[in-house]
């Protein structure tokens, strides 16, 4: 009984939620010194389409010659660095929120791809991967025969 007057009260939250909470004020307190990617860097977003799928991220900032994109059986990785502002020796960051460093995503893909086919372009920032279907994965219209 007192375990759930303490919860209903918010004295004792999820501990999922406590430790976002700690992430978060840990990041704000940190906010000026340098810090390397996060988990979910870069961001992206997945759609299929009738014969395709469609990989958006944004990566402003990053050589193209530094990215490296690899499809495996239904597995996509899109792996890569940004280097570190370089400043001068009377510099320093009064705050620095663009994380540098190796970064690496794997995405599940819900069918298989054609990997011979895979179309990537980098413009404006924003990476864009076209994964073609593999025709023997395309759903297929089953006639019914009749008597």
């Amino acid at each position: 009984m007192f375990l759930t007057d303490l919860s209903r009260m918010g004295w004792m939250n999820d501990p999922w939620r406590e430790m976002d909470r700690l992430d978060r004020e840990m990041r704000r307190l940190f906010s000026g010194q340098m810090m390397p990617f996060t988990r979910g860097y870069p961001a992206i977003n997945v759609w299929t389409g009738e014969d395709d799928l469609i990989v958006t991220s944004e990566i402003a900032g990053i050589d193209p010659e530094k990215i490296d994109i690899a499809v495996e059986d239904t597995v996509l990785t899109i792996s890569g660095s940004r280097s570190s502002e370089e400043l001068k020796e009377t510099e320093s960051f009064h705050r620095q929120e663009r994380p540098y460093g190796d970064f690496k995503r794997t995405v599940h893909l819900p069918f298989r791809v054609d990997a011979n086919a895979v179309d990537a372009r980098y413009e404006k920032g924003v990476l864009t991967v076209r994964l073609p279907r593999r025709e023997e994965d395309k759903p297929r219209k089953i006639e019914i025969a009749s008597e």
